[in-house]
C-alpha cells in the first residue's frame, strides 16, 4: 500500500490540528467551530488499527482490448457558469468566482448567506413545460446535463433510434436527492395534512429518480440505477459505469452526479454541522483551499455528466473521442460518519488502487484535481495523503475547482471530471483562487490565482464523502 496520511473523508473540518511543540493536539469536535470547547466525556473516536501490507505485485499493464478500454465521447453540465462546457472552463481559467449572496430564499437571518447558486437556468429544448414546473431542480439539472452530454457525443434522438438501447445505460447519482420536493412535502403535511401531499412527493424525492427520468426521456434500456455516497457520488458512478462496460454489460453509459441543495433546508443542515465558511462580507473570497485563512466550505450545485463508451463502440460509430478513462478505485475509511481516519489509510490506498487499476505508476501522474473543499483539516489531510503516494512532486500540479464554483456535493466529482478532461484537452490548468497566504507545508504547486500552461500526462480526480467514502478516477489523453 501507499503510505498513510491524515485524510479527509468529506472535506469537513472535523479533525485534529497539531498545535504547539509538545506533540499535543486540540481536537475539533464534530459540530464545533474552531475555538469552541468539546464537552467532556465524548472523546474523539479512535481509528481501528489496520495493518497495511506492502504489495509485491506490480501495477498491471494498461488495457488494450478495445471492448474493455473506456473512452469519453461526450460531456454535459449545468453549473453556476451556465450549461456550455467551453464557457464553464473559460470562466475557470479566468479565475472568476461564481459565489454570491443567496437570493433563492431569504437567508438574511442565517449565519451563512452565500453559495454557488445557479441563476437564469433554462431547460428549454430539454424538458417539456409541464414536467419542468413539477420537477425538483436536482432532476432538472440531471436531465439537461445528461441530454447535453448525449448531444455532445452525437447521440441525439435520431441517432439513438437506430442503436441498440439495451446496451446503453444511465448511472447518475445524487448525494441529497430531491431535497426541495422532500421539504415541500413535509411542509404540506405539517401545515395542511396528508391529503395535501402531492403524488410526486416520493418519486421526486428519492435519489434514483435522475437516472430513471433520463432513461424514460431517452428510451435507454441498459443498466440503470443511482449511487449516493455523499460528495464522492459522481466518481463512484464513473467507476461503476466503467466496470459495466468492461464486463460487457453495456457499450455506453451516461454517468455522473447532480445536486440542488441550496435551499433553506440544505443550507441550514450544513450550518448545523458547522461546516460552512461564514465570510458573508466577501463571498467570492470564501472558498480558499490550502489558504491559512480558510474557514469552511461553500455550497454549490449543478450536474456533471460524461458519456463513457467502449473504444470498440466509439470506433464503430465514428465518435469523437475526447479522452480516456484508465481506471479508478473506491475505498471506505470504516471509521466515522464525518471524521476521516487519522492515519489516512483510506485516501492514500484509494489513490494507489486507482493507479493500479489504471496500469500507471505514481511517477506518470502530473496533475491532481483535488477534492480541496477549503476546510481547516480536510485540505491538509488530502495533501498529506497525496504526498504519501507521490514521492517526487516536482512536476506535479494540483488545483481546487471548488475555489470558484463551491462544493457541488453529489455533483462535485462530475463537474471536476469535466474540468480535469478540459485540462487534458486544452493544456491549461485553471487556477486555485484566493491563494493569499498558502499553508507553509504545502510543497506542491497549487496553480495559485493565475492559470498555468501544463501538458497533462496522467490526471487523477479525487472525491471524498461523509461516511468515509473515498473515490479516485484516472483520465489520460486518448491515443489509439
Amino acid at each position: 500500500m501507499a503510505g498513510m496520511a491524515a485524510a479527509c473523508s468529506s472535506g469537513v473540518m472535523f479533525r485534529a490540528r497539531e498545535l504547539g511543540s509538545n506533540g499535543a493536539s486540540l481536537f475539533q469536535c464534530r459540530g464545533l467551530r474552531p475555538g469552541e470547547n468539546k464537552k467532556q466525556g465524548n472523546p474523539a473516536p479512535k481509528c481501528r488499527k489496520i495493518k497495511a501490507m506492502a504489495s509485491t505485485v506490480s501495477a498491471p499493464k494498461r488495457e488494450t482490448d478495445p471492448k474493455k478500454r473506456v473512452v469519453i465521447t461526450g460531456m454535459g453540465l449545468v453549473s453556476v457558469f451556465g450549461s456550455d462546457i467551453d464557457t464553464f472552463y473559460n470562466k475557470l481559467l479566468e479565475g472568476e468566482s461564481g459565489i454570491s449572496l443567496i437570493d433563492r430564499f431569504d437567508a438574511s437571518k442565517f449565519p451563512v448567506q452565500f453559495a454557488g447558486q445557479i441563476r437564469n437556468f433554462s431547460s428549454e429544448g430539454y424538458i417539456d413545460g409541464k414536467n419542468d414546473r413539477r420537477l425538483d431542480d436536482t432532476w432538472r439539472y440531471c436531465l439537461v446535463g445528461g441530454k447535453r452530454a448525449l448531444e455532445d457525443a452525437n447521440l441525439g434522438t435520431e441517432v439513438l433510434e437506430k442503436m441498440d438501447k439495451t446496451k446503453i445505460g444511465v448511472l447518475v447519482g445524487s448525494g441529497m436527492g430531491g431535497i426541495s420536493a422532500f421539504s415541500a412535502g413535509v411542509e404540506a403535511l405539517v401545515q395542511k395534512g396528508y391529503k395535501k401531499i402531492t403524488p410526486f412527493f416520493i418519486p421526486y424525492s428519492i435519489t434514483n429518480m435522475g437516472s430513471a427520468l433520463l432513461a424514460i426521456d431517452t428510451g435507454l434500456m441498459g443498466p440503470n440505477y443511482s449511487i449516493s455516497t455523499a460528495c464522492a457520488t459522481a466518481n463512484y458512478c464513473f467507476f461503476s459505469a466503467a466496470n459495466l462496460i468492461r464486463r460487457g454489460e453495456a457499450d455506453i453509459m451516461v454517468a455522473g452526479g447532480t445536486e440542488a441543495a441550496i435551499t433553506a433546508t440544505g443550507v441550514s443542515g450544513f450550518i448545523a454541522c458547522r461546516a460552512l465558511s461564514q465570510r458573508n462580507d466577501e463571498p467570492h473570497k470564501a472558498s480558499r483551499p490550502w489558504d491559512k485563512n480558510r474557514d469552511g466550505f461553500v455550497m454549490g450545485e449543478g450536474s456533471g455528466v460524461l458519456i463513457m463508451e467502449s473504444l470498440e463502440s466509439a470506433m464503430r460509430r465514428g465518435a469523437n473521442i475526447i479522452a480516456e478513462y484508465l481506471g479508478g478505485a473506491i475505498t471506505c475509511d470504516a471509521h466515522h460518519m464525518t471524521d476521516p481516519r487519522s492515519d489516512g489509510l483510506g485516501v492514500s490506498s484509494c489513490i494507489t488502487k486507482s493507479l493500479q487499476d489504471a496500469g500507471v505508476s505514481p511517477e506518470e501522474v502530473n496533475y491532481v484535481n483535488a477534492h480541496a473543499t477549503s476546510t481547516l483539516a480536510g485540505d491538509m489531510a488530502e495533501f498529506n495523503a497525496i504526498k504519501k503516494v507521490f514521492k517526487d512532486t516536482s512536476e506535479l500540479k494540483m488545483n481546487g475547482t471548488k475555489s470558484m464554483i463551491g462544493h457541488g456535493l453529489g455533483a462535485a466529482g462530475g463537474l471536476e471530471a469535466i474540468a480535469t478532461i478540459k485540462a487534458i484537452t486544452t493544456g491549461w490548468l485553471h487556477p486555485t483562487i484566493n491563494q493569499d497566504n498558502l499553508e507553509s507545508d504545502v510543497s506542491i504547486d497549487t496553480v495559485p490565482n493565475v492559470m498555468k500552461k501544463h501538458e497533462v500526462n496522467v490526471a487523477i480526480s479525487n472525491s471524498f464523502g461523509f461516511g468515509g467514502h473515498n473515490s479516485v478516477v484516472v483520465f489520460v489523453p486518448f491515443t489509439p
